[in-house]
């Protein structure tokens, strides 16, 4: 029987945010990535001048500011539209400096929080395609279906490093590769949440597969 809720953790730039949108079109399902609330939430707060390492300052923010998650508008290789009070910033919360200090906000318990009664609340409705780091773990842990994608730190920093060309932006690849290490640490030494396979998950290592392996070898999964 084809699982009613999906979740999809693993580390970032490991290719969930693509094949995950691409799954939830094909069974007809929501697609939420849920590391686009975090990315709001520390977008605002360098807005605001915060800093994302004040604790109650960053919580505050997450608590009381809207953020929404919707269907792409555009056409434009977004998986979804990210809105903050009304203002679409589903590109600006992909900039380096959000890239720099997500990490630090997501390990923020009260933001956590705050934001895992929403996912929760939306992953429960059922008909949905999770992506996360603690999906499977923390926000639903009673998912049917729940997968874990890896790969390696250099093939998610190329991987980073090309979509930022791709936008026409400059990019290093060393430097991105250094951010995916110094992220990868942060997230799985965290107190809160810590970035791990959930003991039922499903693993898979993207390294040798492309997009359309991952894609295949999910939907398989998802009969």
């Amino acid at each position: 029987m084809k699982p009613k809720t999906i979740a999809l953790d693993g580390p970032a730039a490991s290719g969930k945010s693509t094949v995950g949108s691409r799954v939830a079109d094909a069974l007809g399902y929501l697609f939420f990535d849920t590391g686009v609330m975090y990315r709001a939430v520390t977008w605002t707060a360098l807005q605001r001048g915060v800093d994302p390492s004040d604790k109650n300052a960053v919580t505050q923010i997450a608590e009381n500011v809207p953020i929404d998650v919707l269907s792409p508008s555009q056409k434009d290789g977004r998986a979804c539209d990210v809105i903050v009070e009304k203002e679409d910033i589903t590109w600006q919360c992909r900039r380096p400096e959000v890239d720099a200090n997500v990490s630090v906000v997501a390990a923020n318990a009260g933001v956590r929080a705050a934001l895992s009664k929403q996912q929760r609340r939306i992953g429960l409705r059922g008909k949905i395609v999770m992506v996360g780091r603690d999906i499977g773990t923390v926000v639903i842990p009673e998912a049917e279906l729940k997968i874990y994608l890896d790969a390696s730190a250099e093939e998610r920093a190329q991987r980073r490093y090309d979509e930022i060309i791709a936008r026409g932006e400059v990019a290093d690849y060393d430097e991105i590769l250094a951010k995916v290490k110094e992220r990868d640490h942060v997230d799985s030494t965290r107190d809160v949440a810590p970035l791990r396979p959930a003991d039922d998950a499903v693993i898979i290592d993207s390294d040798k597969l492309n997009a359309t392996q991952v894609f295949e070898e999910i939907m398989a999964l998802s009969k």
